[in-house]
């Protein structure tokens, strides 16, 4: 089984979202070509796109949730009730050992997703991260790992 991690920005112009739900696909290989495990912890934005590509792909969904209080993060309703409804869909649910959503507790769900899949996938501007554990941050760390990193993006696009 191919397992594939996910790290990207919450906000996506929208001027790249199609890009980038074609590049997910394509790197899920919808239709799926043998078994696959996708890894998120189904943070607004990319990594909610990518499980639910990857949920239509025929992949097995493996949450990583950050943080005991990690659903209190989650400011726009919309966007924790996707949350909710992807975690329900997950085949695993990993839950780490961290009683706040605090940028350690990030760096240590994206660490886990990089040290657990084959590949990453980083819908991601490249630049720094913004905080610790962000996406730049977990990219680095996975090419530390020697990991295979595909950057979902388009030049001249700036994220907000």
């Amino acid at each position: 089984m191919e397992r594939i991690g996910v790290t990207g920005h919450r906000a996506i112009p929208g001027e790249l979202l199609g890009h980038v739900r074609e590049r997910l696909r394509t790197v899920l290989r919808c239709p799926g070509n043998g078994p696959l495990e996708a890894l998120s912890s189904l943070a607004d934005g990319a990594d909610q796109l990518f499980a639910d590509i990857a949920l239509e792909c025929g992949a097995d969904l493996t949450v990583v949730i950050p943080s005991a209080d990690y659903e209190a993060d989650f400011d726009d309703p919309e966007s924790l009730a996707r949350y909710r409804r992807l975690r329900d869909r997950a085949a695993q649910e990993v839950r780490l050992d961290f009683p706040h959503a605090t940028d350690e507790a990030y760096y240590a769900a994206g660490a886990f997703i990089a040290d657990s899949c084959d590949r990453l996938v980083a819908v991601w501007d490249g630049q720094p991260a913004r905080g610790r554990g962000g996406t730049g941050d977990i990219v680095a760390y996975a090419r530390s790992l020697g990991k295979p990193v595909t950057v979902i993006w388009r030049e001249g696009v700036c994220r907000d």
